[in-house]
């Protein structure tokens, strides 16, 4: 049994321990409110552009005008993925979840075979990411510093120019962003969006899922029912939804808007990603101290009962010998 004193070093640790986690969760749920803000002001223009931009591509799609930012390769050689992670542990299973989610989303097309030779390129936003090379070997082609505040759209433009310029020269394939979606404070949900091409009908259960919640705010700020019902390609409603498809007049091109725009809407969702999971890391950050604190705080409850009982033996050990003494001289 541990002596009285060293049972209080342990509580003093313990409770130094805990103003520490204390202090971290205040500073998590300080960060958090600011980036939960940033993430609600800006998350319906993200998802009002994504919405128009694959409009914009159906209709040009149909008009049988296709852009190389929208055009679908046969043979999926190489994907470069975007990968959003923190730069500090702390933060739960945080990082874990979303390079796991990576992980088995390209173990998942290895098993089908159909795309057995596929190679990842990974371009890193946080340094936790450098895992996936650490713990499953794959390749980092580039890692761009991510601040803790996000702010400006600008802080995502260099790579959002790396990743087109690459798809464009044919260097991907595919190329997807991998981030962690703000649900609330206690729920995150790891996710892989295609960024390129620009796809209306991504497998959700392959690589290359576009989150379904992205997809519902633009049904519901977008289209009707009925709208849906044709950007979901059923065939049954076809002569009945004519009316409701977008005509556009492009000038002075398509090609020329779609140039424009395009790249625009890689940054924005880029950018949104980048919201999102800020958010997602300093409520992860929180809850961890916030779980933390509780179990230093059980932990000081437990020793303070031992400390307790150990000195409850030691005094009674002591006046056991007292009167064990005591009977001796009579």
């Amino acid at each position: 049994m541990a002596n009285t004193k060293e049972i209080q070093s342990r509580i003093k640790s313990v409770k130094s321990t805990q103003k520490v986690t204390k202090a971290m969760e205040m500073v998590a749920a300080s960060k958090m409110r600011k980036a939960i803000e940033a993430v609600l002001k800006t998350r319906t223009y993200a998802n009002l552009s994504w919405g128009t931009v694959l409009n914009l591509s159906n209709a040009v799609n149909n008009n049988g005008q296709l852009h190389p930012l929208l055009a679908k390769k046969e043979k999926i050689k190489r994907v470069g993925i975007v990968l959003i992670s923190s730069n500090r542990g702390l933060c739960g299973g945080y990082n874990v979840n979303i390079i796991n989610k990576v992980h088995k989303s390209i173990q998942k097309h290895h098993h089908k075979g159909k795309l057995s030779e596929v190679e990842a390129d990974f371009i890193l936003l946080g340094k936790k990411g450098a895992a996936v090379n650490t713990y499953f070997n794959y390749n980092i082609a580039a890692e761009f510093p991510k601040l803790d505040a996000i702010n400006e759209l600008r802080e995502v433009v260099p790579v959002a120019k790396m990743v087109i310029q690459d798809y464009l020269s044919g260097k991907y394939d595919k190329v997807m962003v991998a981030f962690t979606d703000f649900v609330s404070a206690s729920k995150q949900i790891p996710r892989i969006k295609q960024l390129l091409p620009v796809d209306i009908e991504s497998d959700k259960e392959e690589l290359g899922i576009v989150g379904g919640d992205t997809r519902v705010g633009i049904d519901k700020n977008l289209v009707s029912e009925k709208q849906d019902k044709y950007l979901s390609g059923s065939p049954s409603v076809d002569a009945e939804l004519e009316n409701y498809r977008y005509n556009y007049i492009f000038e002075p091109n398509a090609k020329e808007v779609l140039d424009e725009m395009v790249p625009r809407l890689v940054e924005v969702q880029l950018y949104q990603a980048l919201l999102e999971s800020n958010a997602s890391e300093h409520s992860a950050r929180m809850q961890a101290m916030h779980k933390a604190n509780d179990a230093a705080k059980d932990l000081v409850d437990e020793l303070t009962l031992y400390f307790n009982k150990t000195r409850q033996a030691s005094i009674t050990a002591e006046i056991a010998e007292i009167s064990a003494g005591a009977n001796a001289l009579r």
